[in-house]
């Protein structure tokens, strides 16, 4: 019998690719789709199946991380084999802005989930999206024993559902596993997010669109990974024995302006003629570095990352110079779907 999955977040950079990973495994993916009024699938369009398809393999499902309801009745009429929660406000700039909303969805919403598991009386395996930002101000290399230091409502959201993921995993013996991802990236990050942000102007400046970007904090370090071997990693975790917790970085260090230099580099353009500093895009409270030791996942689960950060800049230039001149050369058409 081929497996099932539900994945919440599943429009999202890191829900595509977990899709297209299970869906080439013979998974069944089932997906939660927030309701809008414009179109929000489009990292999952060329992965679309239509309603009336007999045997269709990815499902859609109009539910939300609010509503525990409606998680409730999903996951006993779908019963999956695998759930990965995938599902929040990720962005760590706007978490002080929007605080409260950003502790409901992000660290509620897990609460209500594991809730809505263990209410169900589902038998099934959970992956919970942690993330480096729970971290904060503790000094780097970080790893699982790592005492956490948020510094942000999304860090602070994220410590919250990962304890609450131990717990219900202590308490109810529930498999569930965290899987602490420092940041990764690809073509399809959103926009909003300062290395997509810089690849696209990048694109946009060599195409004579723009001219100028704003950024905040160029000194700040991270640990830049390719995101679709970071889905092939939350698959692992839950194919492992038992659950347990891990980090998933490449432990390579790069400030915000070495990604500059790489991403600009390879257009050939000098990024100090275009970057102008605004302060609008500063965190009232920073996390200045972000390096992961990994050694944990690489031998309980054999994972290793392949694609480090300068190769990753080059990757999603080229991805965004090419989507580009698609939109400019009018090749670019949405199709509606049913």
């Amino acid at each position: 019998m081929a497996k099932s999955a539900l994945i919440t977040g599943i429009t999202g950079q890191d829900g595509s690719y977990l899709t297209e990973l299970l869906l080439g495994k013979g998974y069944t993916v089932h997906g939660l789709l927030r309701r809008s009024s414009s179109f929000n699938t489009a990292r999952i369009d060329h992965l679309y199946e239509d309603p009336h398809t007999a045997g269709r393999r990815l499902v859609l499902h109009h539910a939300d991380l609010g509503d525990g309801v409606a998680l409730v009745n999903l996951l006993r009429d779908l019963r999956p084999d695998e759930v990965y929660n995938l599902g929040a406000q990720s962005h760590v700039r706007v978490s002080f802005d929007a605080p409260l909303y950003t502790a409901d969805v992000t660290g509620m919403g897990t609460l209500r989930l594991l809730e809505a598991i263990r209410a169900s009386g589902v038998d099934t395996r959970i992956y919970q999206a942690s993330s480096s930002e729970m971290f904060g101000a503790a000094p780097p290399p970080q790893h699982e024993g790592t005492p956490f230091h948020p510094r942000s409502p999304y860090g602070c959201a994220k410590v919250f559902g990962y304890w609450a993921a131990v717990n219900y995993r202590e308490a109810y013996g529930l498999f569930a596993s965290n899987g602490i991802l420092f940041n990764h990236e690809s073509p399809r990050r959103g926009e909003t997010f300062v290395t997509r942000k810089i690849t696209r102007a990048v694109a946009r400046i060599r195409a004579g669109l723009q001219d100028r970007l704003y950024l905040g904090n160029l000194d700040a370090v991270r640990d830049w990974g390719y995101a679709p071997e970071y889905a092939e990693a939350m698959w692992q975790m839950l194919q492992h024995e038992a659950p347990g917790d891990y980090v998933v970085a490449t432990g390579v260090a790069a400030t915000v302006r070495d990604f500059l230099t790489a991403a600009f580099g390879a257009a050939g353009l000098d990024w100090e003629r275009h970057v102008r500093f605004d302060p609008k895009y500063r965190r009232p409270s920073e996390v200045d570095a972000l390096i992961g030791d990994a050694a944990h996942a690489e031998a309980e689960l054999g994972w290793k990352p392949r694609v480090l950060w300068p190769e990753l800049a080059r990757i999603m230039v080229e991805a965004d110079i090419s989507l580009l001149e698609a939109e400019l050369s009018g090749t670019t058409v949405r199709v509606d779907r049913q």
